[in-house]
């Protein structure tokens, strides 16, 4: 009887298992903004022939789908990562990636065409020559363009969407876009200003795809299966002329209307942002963040009703946050480039920036010309980077990268270097506070500036920042923050009350700011000394044992250690340990800042006061060791009673000295935006570029605490002797 019921269940198993995954939920990912392909519409619904087509298969085969849009590059990713299981997202069906994915029958047949702007018509493809032509990256019209860019002798700009390419195009930013010939169409009927005068290129077909060799190629053929019925019943062409005839009124989101509003998905989003980046983020003569970017993220917040809490570690350091997790969302002045797309999902640009050169005043540079075996100086990661790299073997100059825009103009102004190029607000704002510098050639646009989050995450804060900026723009807000900021009338710290020239005004504007920095230098090199002391002791004491494997552990955690720089052990425990978490369980776990700088310094410190203890240890004649064990003395006791009181006398002024080493080192993990008071120093430096007197002032405050704290030490050492 057993028997026949087990037969029973394992005839039944397959049949139960196939309908529980008929009833399983598949995941399905498409692009962002796709009209008339998918887009979200008015009413905060996505909608579009393929988001039609998925919903009429689903019914057809009795799917159970969940759709999400997380852009065209991420949904390719998430199949492959096996984030997702099918992707729908007008994807071109080609030899390279039927490599990859398993693809259905086509179910659109496109082309690309050529589009301007309608005051600069181009009729054939010989009026492209020296022209630039924009498209979107990793399509179809991508790689039309890369075969004939030779033939025709233009330049190609590739962009991560379409708002992005089109908005290029209506700035002069290239001269030309190619595009799907429904989507170029279908913006032409929702007015935007794009002509068409060339005929199209047949590129391929559209198709729906899984990972190749993944469970899900049963999609395929069901989906093939439910495409045939369609275009045998006609609803397939009824959906494409629903999306494609001119009459239609879905308006697509290629720049965000006014008067909508998100829901926010969490109690509170951490922003990071800049800390001398002036004037889009920097501190006033009241120690506070201000800016346009300060201004907007907090204008937008106050509009979408989502509460912020913004941190300003410095650009790098707000970078790596978002990408750990330890913030939600970045807006540093920006710029949007192909690389920072590979891991960020970036807004609508709420600047167009320019690039311009910079020279003292009594400089005789007058063009790109003039630079010819010149130095010029940029900030290291910038677009102005890219402008000049880019350049560099048309003019002749050499280039020299900085970590900080203060840095860079004192090198100008000591001569280290004969001209800089930076943003030009950031310029100007410099001339502003006193800079003796000019502007002898006219900026160059670079880019489009924009806040952003980590790839495929917080999709409703860049929803939520878009509504808000096209609120702000509808209503006059925007304008007046740039003004307040920008308007060469207009002060932007009518606060400051004290001439920040003298060291005398620099300490009355700035000494809470000073002080608060001090006191977190002082709170980072206590408490991690502390902490290094009993961990610098316990390996210690393991390098002199009488047991092989605790000095082998000894050995190992000394030679890592201090084989590590501290600036790149700081950078691994507050990014690298997060993301590695995150690879692991999926689950973001941000490490606070003053306690990562704190771990550091303590495993730096730990690792030089083992060495300390062992040498002190050693240096004690073997023979009392060996005196007291041969009078029958333990180990343990030999070593508390004998050998350490004459150890700790010969340790106690390496102690001292390894002591001021720390408190110096804490300098170092400013690095991961801890604002302690070397970076205190340069935030204020950033605003009012008195570099000198304040880093005069600075090492001032050093001399005063480590002498202080060297005398204290020597003090206790006399005590303890």
């Amino acid at each position: 009887m057993k028997k026949k019921i087990l037969a029973c269940l394992l005839i039944l198993f397959p049949i139960f298992s196939l309908g529980m995954a008929k009833a399983d939920t598949v995941k399905i990912v498409s692009d962002t903004a796709y009209a008339p392909f998918e887009f979200k519409d008015s009413d905060q619904t996505y909608k579009g022939i393929d988001v039609d087509i998925i919903n009429k298969v689903a019914e057809i085969k009795g799917w159970n789908i969940q759709m999400s849009y997380p852009g065209f590059d991420a949904a390719v990713n998430a199949v492959q990562s096996g984030q997702a299981d099918a992707i729908m997202a007008g994807m071109t069906k080609t030899k390279e990636r039927e490599n990859v994915f398993t693809m259905s029958d086509t179910y659109y047949d496109t082309k690309v065409v050529i589009a301007t702007t309608k005051a600069n018509k181009i009729t054939k493809y010989e009026e492209l020559s020296g022209k630039t032509v924009g498209v979107k990256n990793g399509t179809a019209a991508q790689r039309f363009l890369e075969s004939i860019k030779d033939k025709y002798g233009f330049s190609i700009k590739t962009f991560d969407t379409g708002d992005l390419m089109n908005n290029s195009l209506s700035a002069g930013a290239v001269n030309a876009i190619m595009d799907d010939k429904p989507v170029i169409e279908y913006a032409i009927n929702q007015g935007q200003d794009l002509s068409i005068n060339m005929d199209g290129e047949a590129v391929g077909s559209f198709a729906f795809g899984v990972k190749k060799g993944s469970k899900y190629e049963h999609l395929v053929t069901e989906f093939n299966e439910a495409l045939a019925q369609m275009k045998k019943d006609g609803s397939l062409e009824q959906i494409i002329q629903k999306w494609t005839a001119s009459t239609t009124t879905a308006s697509p989101t290629t720049t965000t209307a006014a008067g909508q509003k998100a829901t926010p998905v969490k109690s509170k989003y951490i922003i990071a942002s800049d800390s001398s980046f002036a004037p889009f983020v920097f501190q006033n003569s009241s120690n506070q963040y201000t800016g346009i970017d300060m201004d907007l993220i907090k204008a937008i917040a106050k509009d979408q009703g989502f509460e912020i809490e913004i941190t300003n570690p410095g650009f790098d350091a707000a970078i790596s946050a978002v990408q750990a997790g330890q913030a939600d969302g970045i807006i540093a002045g920006m710029s949007v480039t192909d690389a920072r797309k590979e891991t960020f999902d970036f807004s609508e640009s709420y600047y167009t920036a320019n690039t311009i050169l910079g020279v003292k005043e009594s400089s005789t540079i007058a063009s790109y010309e003039d630079l010819k075996d010149k130095t010029v100086g940029v900030k290291n990661g910038t677009a102005s980077q890219t402008f000049l790299t880019e350049n560099q073997s048309k003019y002749g100059y050499k280039i020299k990268t900085f970590a900080d825009g203060a840095s860079m103009y004192d090198s100008l102004n000591t001569g280290s270097i004969d001209a800089v190029m930076d943003d030009e607000p950031v310029l100007k704002y410099s001339i502003s506070q006193g800079q003796k510098l000019k502007t002898p050639i006219a900026g160059t646009p670079i880019g489009e500036t924009a806040f952003a989050v980590k790839k495929g995450t917080n999709p409703e804060l860049i929803q939520m920042f878009n509504n808000g900026l096209a609120n702000l723009k509808a209503n006059g807000e925007f304008q007046k923050i740039l003004d307040k900021y920008l308007a060469s009338e207009t002060s932007t710290d009518s606060t400051s009350m004290v001439d920040e020239t003298t060291i005398w005004g620099l300490l009355q504007n700035n000494y809470k700011q000073l002080l608060s920095g001090l006191g977190i230098t002082l709170a980072l090199a206590l408490i991690s000394f502390a902490i290094a002391i009993v961990i610098g002791i316990i390996f210690g004491m393991f390098s002199v044992s009488p047991y092989k494997s605790l000095r082998l552990i000894s050995e190992i955690f000394v030679d890592v250690i201090r084989g590590i720089p501290l600036m790149i052990l700081a950078a691994f425990i507050f990014w690298g340990i997060p993301n590695f978490i995150e690879s692991i369980t999926g689950q973001q776990s941000p490490i606070n800042d003053f306690v990562a700088g704190t771990i550091a310094l303590s495993l730096n410190a730990a690792a030089y006061i083992a060495e300390i203890v062992r040498g002190g240890i050693q240096a004690v004649p073997v023979g009392q060791m060996e005196a007291s064990r041969s009078l029958g003395i333990s180990y343990g006791k030999t070593m508390r009673k004998i050998i350490l009181p004459q150890a700790t006398k010969l340790m106690l002024p390496n102690f001292v000295n390894q002591f001021v080493i720390a408190l110096k080192d804490t300098t170092i993990v400013s690095a991961i935006g801890l604002v302690e008071l070397f970076q205190t120093g340069k935030i204020i430096i950033a605003r009012n570029y008195q570099s000198f007197k304040m880093y005069a002032i600075l090492a001032i405050f050093y001399l005063v605490i480590i002498t202080l704290l060297t005398r204290l030490a020597k003090r206790l050492e006399k005590r303890i002797r």
